[in-house]
């Protein structure tokens, strides 16, 4: 999960940095994670693995063979758990393309959801925690009166890459009624580098993930779906949650 800190502060430049047999000129380093390095250079954009710098270099940047070495395990892992639930949930309803098919039964017939594992401290049915945001890479949404699907999410994560039509497919077909936020506890810079797939919902950035530890996210992609009155009512990875149960949703508790 995309948790760590950034383990520099950015923004310092280099005449030339050495990545393995490449050599980047007129380079300014805006960020860092436990295993990267993202920076500009005379040619564009880039990043590289700290594990592929010069070992004076390593040291200034602070790298941690060991802390690299339990962030590259734990994206596994992420990617893992999204795997095996994808392939365990039943197939989403898309609009235009008929009836799918049975689902299994829910665990009540209030809850239109079917029963699923989350990968995070439990909200369901309690307030949601505050939002918090460092900055919006997007216009901030105007979210009074309106559900909102709050996505912890990380460009590195393949799984999260992977939801982001079906996020954009949700956010267009309930516009009047939803927003959709992403937010990444990655670098502006990280995110901004990001353009496939394309997002079209509203975007934020925390680097202290404030918000993603207090929902204690252990896995990523994963959503809270919070009512008008700040109550969330549904979590979990965003395939769960389609577009038939989210307006089911929405029409249960957006009285």
């Amino acid at each position: 999960m995309g948790t760590a800190l950034a383990a520099f502060a950015g923004d310092e430049q280099f005449a030339t940095l050495k990545v393995g047999t490449n050599v980047f000129t007129k380079v300014t380093v805006t960020s860092t994670t436990a295993t990267d390095i993202y920076f500009s250079h005379s040619r564009g954009m880039g990043n590289a693995k700290l594990k592929d710098l010069e070992p004076a270099l390593q040291k200034h940047f602070h790298f941690d063979p060991e802390k690299a070495a339990a962030r590259q395990r734990q994206q596994s892992q992420d990617n893992a758990l999204y795997s095996k639930a994808a392939r365990e949930a039943p197939a989403p309803h898309i609009a235009g393309q008929g009836e799918p098919d049975p689902t299994p039964a829910v665990s009540s017939q209030a809850d239109p959801i079917p029963p699923h594992e989350i990968h995070a401290k439990s909200f369901l049915h309690h307030p949601a925690p505050t939002l918090e945001i460092e900055k919006w890479l997007t216009e901030a949404p105007d979210t009074n009166g309106k559900f909102v699907l709050v996505d912890f999410w990380a460009t590195w994560c393949g799984p999260c890459r992977q939801s982001i039509p079906h996020l954009n497919a949700l956010s267009n077909r309930f516009k009047d009624r939803l927003v959709v936020i992403g937010i990444s506890d990655e670098s502006e810079l990280a995110v901004r580098r990001m353009t496939e797939p394309q997002i079209d919902y509203a975007v934020a950035i925390d680097p202290q993930a404030r918000t993603e530890r207090a929902v204690g996210v252990k896995g990523i992609p994963h959503t809270l779906l919070i009512d008008p009155k700040g109550i969330v009512r549904f979590e979990g990875m965003p395939h769960y949650l389609d577009e038939r149960g989210l307006a089911a949703l929405m029409e249960m508790y957006g009285r």
